[in-house]
């Protein structure tokens, strides 16, 4: 009986171990506010930075401290506080490196307000999005998925996503509406294809 009952914890314990509460979500909302005060911080103080000798001590630095702390906590400890406080910093050390990602790519501090910082923390951003409502909904997504292409409305969305996001692309030059567009071209294209692939299975 006693045997009985530990199994069951274990069974217990290793459940709530593989449904940790929210982590990636908490680290998302942790790097989306890292990022707008770093700058809101910058736009207020442009020029501070931290000079010691000839070395320039940028806020990514910070982030880069933050994520290794963080990452060393969520995979050393395995306790709920920690795992949150785990995910605030590798969060938030995200968010301070991502402000500064023109720096980073440029090595050059007039990179910090260039357009393509904002685009590449956008897509990331979506990504993320998209991953973690995947990771968590991925059954209802699929059916949801599966249910829309079996009817011809699926195709038809798909045509017009497809030409307007084009249309949009070859209208514009701005960078982020491009990206965005882009991306929204992709997934029409992936609707298209696969309305099509079911259709020809049907046929089969």
């Amino acid at each position: 009986m006693l045997e009985e009952q530990k199994r069951v914890a274990q069974i217990s314990s290793e459940e709530k171990l593989k449904t940790k509460p929210h982590l990636s979500i908490l680290a998302l909302i942790s790097f989306i506010i890292a990022f707008i005060i770093a700058r809101i911080f910058s736009s207020i103080n442009p020029n501070a930075v931290l000079i010691i000798d000839d070395f320039h001590i940028h806020h990514y630095w910070y982030g880069l401290a933050m994520l290794a702390i963080g990452g060393w906590l969520g995979i050393s400890v395995e306790n709920e506080r920690i795992n949150r406080i785990a995910a605030i910093l590798f969060g938030a050390g995200g968010g301070l490196i991502g402000d500064q990602v023109g720096i980073l790519l440029t090595l050059s501090a007039h990179a910090y307000w260039a357009d393509f910082t904002y685009t590449l923390v956008i897509i990331f951003l979506a990504f993320a999005f998209m991953l973690i409502l995947f990771i968590r909904y991925n059954r209802i997504i699929r059916m949801e998925f599966s249910g829309f292409l079996r009817s011809n409305t699926g195709l038809y969305f798909g045509v017009f996503l497809e030409v307007i996001s084009i249309a949009v692309i070859f209208e514009t030059d701005d960078t982020v509406i491009r990206t965005v567009s882009g991306f929204l071209a992709i997934i029409a294209w992936i609707i298209v294809v696969a309305y099509l692939i079911q259709q020809f299975r049907k046929r089969l």
